[in-house]
């Protein structure tokens, strides 16, 4: 089994859930590999790496590999993407902090969970993105053009809100006048959308979700749409500039560009355990909510 180890951070929470991973995948002699960037900062925080000569380094991905272990949180997931983008490799999450809906693997189910894997004891969750494109171009955004969760544009450097013209298939649906406005998948929609007031959709729902954020006009609601629209954006306002983010990747646009947004035409994998379910984690999500405020 040839695996891909990725991570972004290095410190106490993680290094239990490094060391556990990676004992067991020499214990299995899987054909290992970390990523190059988390690989130099393990060095530069630990020795262990030193016990784990055999791994590999890689900087990019390709359908060689059978899996990619992200080891974080959602948002090591969300930057995971960028590498594995549309050579359909599977990911797994190990979190190792908050719980979350995507990294699902505790450090203590590590061992059990790579077994199963190994095992083929395990199913696949293919999950929506969106795809942008503006014009006038943006390089920044034209080179990573997809997110997995969530698109937004929003307001720059200042207090003053945005008006964002909204289009669905060429036709005009309404001008946000807000802090900005959230199109998000339903992988996203446990995320950014949710905390601005969005429904939870199922992973398997062919729907994308536009969510205002902190809208003037109180009657603007989030809003539930087929995958197949697409969306087109452009931005006004007192600044000359707005941002425009895809999941934790950020750009700066001139007001009056025009965003179009769309369902992406490749797909993630993500592995599920077979005890584990989305409904599963949600209910263990919202125990946790509970249990934070008591």
């Amino acid at each position: 089994m040839k695996v891909a180890i990725f991570g972004r951070f290095y410190n106490k929470t993680t290094s239990a859930s490094v060391i556990t991973l990676f004992n067991y995948l020499v214990k299995k002699d899987a054909d290992a590999y970390i990523e190059t960037e988390f690989y130099n900062l393990i060095k530069s925080k630990s020795s262990i790496i030193k016990d784990f000569e055999s791994f590999k380094t890689f900087d990019t991905l390709d359908p060689s590999f059978d899996l990619l272990v992200s080891v974080g949180g959602d948002g090591t997931i969300l930057r995971a993407i960028t590498f594995v983008k549309d050579i359909d490799i599977p990911i797994i999450g190990v979190n190792t902090g908050r719980l979350g809906f995507l990294a699902t693997i505790q450090v203590d189910d590590i061992e059990r969970a790579i077994q199963n894997i190994i095992d083929g004891k395990y199913k696949i969750s293919e999950r929506s993105l969106l795809s942008v494109e503006t014009s006038p171009e943006n390089s920044d955004i034209k080179s990573l053009n997809f997110a997995l969760n969530e698109i937004a544009v929003s307001r720059k450097n200042t207090t003053s809100m945005i008006t964002v013209e909204t289009h669905l298939d060429g036709e005009y649906l309404t001008s946000y006048w807000s802090d900005g406005l959230i199109v998000s998948t339903p992988t996203g929609s446990t995320g950014y959308s949710l905390s601005c007031g969005g429904p939870v959709i199922t992973p398997s729902t062919n729907s994308f979700v536009l969510t205002p954020i902190a809208p003037h006009n109180l009657s603007a609601r989030p809003l539930i749409i087929p995958d197949s629209t697409e969306i087109q954006l452009k931005v006004d306002g007192r600044e000359e500039q707005h941002l425009v983010s895809l999941d934790s990747r950020i750009a700066t646009l001139n007001n009056g560009t025009t965003i179009k947004i769309k369902k992406a035409d490749f797909k993630i994998k993500m592995i599920d355990l077979l005890d584990e379910s989305f409904l599963d984690t949600l209910r263990k999500k919202l125990l946790w909510g509970e249990d934070k405020r008591n």
